[in-house]
């Protein structure tokens, strides 16, 4: 299942605009820089920021993400059609010999069921040269991050071109750990429409992302911390092993 906010047309197209600061992604352009990718998977790539960020420097990119309409916005951007944009989920994946495989923001983290998390690395990793990497980011739930998602601290109310005023706002619905749920609220100004997405993440110890990296093949090389969220989360650097550049 595809949250709204992301499968949702109207909603699809408000992602950037509601959230336009993508600093995040400065540490995942500097790590394509530091392994010297030259071909890069973006997993969850939604609607395309970072692999366009990615094709501007000349890297050759496949975007994989199984919301149609985030793919439609992500095809639409300039420079659009320079990304292989694939629909679906890891299973959809061609044979690919990527330098690097990336999950951005809270990609891994939507991938709440064990199989379907297992199934991803496991497609990864065959989509991995050897010596290729994969890299992504998951929450400290050390932290209960999950504890400032309410309509307080997460409202927001942007004039968007082209739309009008929408209003959003997060609220926490469940916990059962390691599963959070959240609803998020979109109103419409223009029209006084409101929508809703419901969307829940898994928030996965260290070791236990350890073991799962380990199980399927791969060898960890670095557990960082995230620049723009410092001692939030954990960013995992972890390679298929073999002979090759980098």
């Amino acid at each position: 299942m595809v949250d709204a906010c992301f499968g949702h047309p109207r909603l699809a197209a408000l992602y950037d605009p509601l959230d336009p600061d993508r600093g995040d992604l400065d540490a995942y352009l500097r790590m394509a820089e530091e392994f010297a990718a030259r071909r890069v998977l973006d997993i969850g790539c939604g609607t395309g920021v970072f692999a366009l960020l990615l094709a501007d420097r000349g890297i050759e990119v496949v975007g994989l993400d199984p919301a149609g309409a985030s793919l439609e916005v992500a095809r639409s951007r300039p420079g659009g059609e320079r990304v292989r944009w694939i629909h679906g989920d890891a299973t959809a994946l061609p044979p690919l010999r990527a330098d690097l495989a990336t999950m951005t923001a809270n990609v891994a983290q939507a991938i709440v069921a064990p199989g379907g998390w297992r199934e991803t690395l496991r497609r990864v990793h065959a989509s991995l040269r050897p010596g290729g990497r994969l890299v992504f980011e998951t929450r400290d739930p050390a932290r209960r991050g999950w504890e400032e998602w309410n309509r307080e601290d997460s409202y927001v109310a942007v004039d968007v071109p082209g739309v009008g005023v929408v209003e959003s706002w997060h609220e926490v619905t469940d916990v059962s750990l390691p599963l959070v749920t959240f609803r998020t609220t979109y109103v419409f100004a223009e029209d006084g429409e409101v929508l809703t997405s419901r969307s829940t993440l898994r928030f996965r110890e260290r070791r236990e992302a350890e073991a799962d990296l380990l199980a399927h093949g791969y060898v960890i090389d670095d557990v960082r911390d995230a620049p723009d969220r410092p001692g939030r989360e954990f960013v995992f650097v972890a390679r298929r092993p073999g002979e090759g550049p980098g």
